[in-house]
């Protein structure tokens, strides 16, 4: 077995790939990826950006699109749900297979709709109903605004990814987002068994993001919590994963076949060099989880990785880290806001990027 295949089979993790391009669907990347145990397919906008600026799989497509009159933006949804369409049918035997646990595909909303309720809402519903595959995940920011829209979509009855968190005090607030919505369908007489939901809590970006600070506070007990950030705080959303999908509350929605929000953890490639390359994966393995991995991660882990329990391993250690970083400075809510904010900056520069690109080689001229 592959560590990819042990993962799922031995530790209850399923390890998805953080990565789409329209090579991989023809060259039968993706399907051996998945053979190799590979459970399910994330997307973002830089994904996306990167996989239709560094191919000339989407020429013809796209010049076709152009030339039927569609707008450029449109041009790159179609490009877009094209992908994920083919994407879903390699996942869906694992889909079918794992009874509706894994086989995911993620595509999401539109960068710009990140502080857009409204806008948000009308987006996820019109991608769930032009890419009608009950394996669809449509991805939604953990945004301010982003909130009361996964609540209004779980209470519709679509499975959601929510992305770009950064912080547990924004985790508190995704799960009781879905928790809530939830509850609405339920009592509108859906069924909750049909929803599915991920959690993306994202890790390195938080050290690299706490480290800075750190630095620039420069004590000696400042110096000694860097790298420390990360993994303290998803093994503490782990811990509040497992409080808050049990008891009283949730009884009666299991009662009826919903399903856990699993925690996902993203942006688990190593940022600092001087990290060990498998850090977040190594130290954050366990049951009902998910690991959205790039393709240098996975062939890292595969090549050297740590098969073992972590996740739930030094929960109260963990603790201690984040009043450590307290105690030198580092508030932790506002270090996810800053995050949420270069992310989504991030996403809408990438998407201004394809789309400029996409212009240039509609006219005919260099990208």
């Amino acid at each position: 077995m592959t560590r990819l295949q042990r993962l799922f089979a031995e530790f209850g993790q399923s390890p998805w790939l953080d990565n789409l391009t329209r090579a991989y669907l023809r060259d039968g990347t993706l399907r051996k990826l998945v053979a190799d145990g590979i459970r399910g397919v994330t997307a973002n906008p830089t994904i996306f950006a990167r996989a239709i600026e560094g191919s000339t799989h989407y020429d013809e497509q796209f010049a076709a699109l152009v030339a039927s009159g569609r707008t450029l933006t449109d041009a790159y949804w179609e490009l877009v749900v094209d992908d994920v369409g083919e994407a879903l049918a390699v996942l869906r035997p694992v889909f079918d297979g794992s009874g509706g646990t894994d086989g995911f595909v993620s595509v999401e909303v539109a960068p710009e709709l990140a502080h857009d309720t409204a806008g948000t809402i009308s987006a996820a519903r019109d991608l769930h109903r032009r890419i009608a595959a009950p394996n669809l995940f449509v991805k939604i920011p953990a945004t301010a605004a982003g909130i009361p829209a996964i609540r209004a979509m779980t209470a519709e009855g679509y499975s959601i990814n929510v992305t770009l968190i950064f912080s547990l005090t924004r985790y508190a607030e995704v799960i009781e987002a879905y928790l809530s919505g939830l509850e609405t369908f339920a009592a509108g007489g859906g069924d909750p068994a049909g929803v599915h939901s991920v959690a993306s809590f994202f890790v390195s970006r938080v050290d690299s993001e706490v480290d800075a600070r750190l630095d620039k506070i420069g004590t000696g007990d400042a110096l000694d919590l860097r790298g420390r950030a990360a993994v303290a705080q998803a093994k503490l959303a782990y811990r509040l994963f497992g409080e808050r999908f049990a008891g009283e509350r949730w009884a009666p929605l299991a009662a009826r076949g919903a399903h856990r929000q699993r925690p996902l953890w993203a942006s688990t490639s190593t940022k600092n060099p001087a990290y060990p390359d498998t850090l977040y994966v190594n130290s954050l393995i366990g049951p009902d989880t998910v690991n959205t991995l790039p393709e240098t991660t996975i062939a890292a882990f595969e090549a050297h990785g740590t098969l073992a329990r972590t996740i739930d391993a030094g929960a109260d250690a963990a603790a201690e880290t984040l009043r450590a970083l307290a105690a030198v400075g580092i508030d932790m809510d506002d270090v996810g806001l800053a995050l949420e904010e270069q992310g989504v900056a991030g996403f809408h520069g990438s998407f201004q990027h394809v789309l400029a690109a996409l212009e240039a080689k509609a006219a005919g001229r260099p990208s």
